[in-house]
């Protein structure tokens, strides 16, 4: 029995056992986390190295139900921690309140979101290895000044360390895709909290790389609070962490003027 890949899930399932073993290993079990959750195993080639792996117990979760029932029939010992749900709609606190690594061939269409949840999560995820369209990862591990540099790259950089390993081709996939892939790894870093306040952050950031041709004076008039900053002269693509946290700082005081 095989499974049948779904374009509505975005599936293209992972065949090169060489390059599942790389991702594997690139779990570190950072800040010693025990539990690993892999996002849709499919019919898990990257799962059975992650098996290979005494220190982690491994759990899964898929929307497939096809995918499901392979994973039942093809890997008994793994079928209690065979988890049929949405990952973007799942609790994950009922999943674990303890720290747990992340792992998995992100589906293309659904990556961004994944790491929204990521960020929402990010006390619990110390680590995260992923691979997705290779464009997306450059882009989240791009430093500032970069023309891939963007929305994610900031928010994920503020709480992550972040590093591209590798890129994956397409003949690598069944279905191949039509892009190359690239894997990263995050690795939480030491910021507990942002010298600012969270949402506004988010919300500065969103608004600066929506018209990140324009200089930031321009960027982020809809946010509609009249403020001066050196930095306003430059683009969003230009700021680092740091300068995103020094702005909304500006702006938290021009909001109490």
């Amino acid at each position: 029995m095989k499974v049948k890949a779904k374009k509505h899930l975005g599936q293209h399932f992972l065949r090169d056992l060489h390059a599942c073993e790389r991702i594997a290993d690139l779990l570190s079990g950072y800040q010693n986390y025990r539990t690993v959750l892999e996002i849709g195993p499919g019919m898990g080639v990257l799962t059975q190295f992650l098996l290979r792996k005494p220190q982690f117990e491994v759990h899964v979760v898929e929307i497939d139900r096809e995918s499901v029932d392979y994973l039942h029939e093809h890997f008994p010992d793994l079928s209690p921690r065979v988890h049929n749900y949405d990952f973007l709609r799942w609790d994950l606190q009922t999943f674990s309140t303890e720290s747990f690594g992340l792992i998995g061939n992100f589906p293309y269409n659904i990556s961004s979101q994944i790491f929204f949840r990521v960020l929402e999560y990010r006390n619990q995820i110390p680590e995260v290895v992923c691979m997705l369209q290779k464009e997306v990862a450059q882009r989240i591990a791009s430093p500032p000044g970069s023309r891939d540099y963007g929305i994610l790259s900031v928010l994920l950089q503020a709480f992550y360390d972040i590093k591209y390993h590798f890129t994956v081709p397409p003949g690598a996939f069944d279905p191949p895709p039509k892009v190359q892939s690239g894997v990263i790894r995050l690795q939480r870093n030491a910021v507990t909290q942002l010298d600012c306040d969270e949402k506004l952050f988010f919300n500065v950031v969103k608004t600066a790389f929506n018209q990140r041709r324009k200089t930031l004076r321009n960027a982020l008039k809809p946010i509609g609070v009249i403020f001066d900053h050196p930095l306003l002269e430059k683009r969003a693509e230009q700021l680092g962490v740091a300068e995103f946290v020094d702005i909304t700082q500006t702006i938290e005081r021009a909001k109490k003027a």
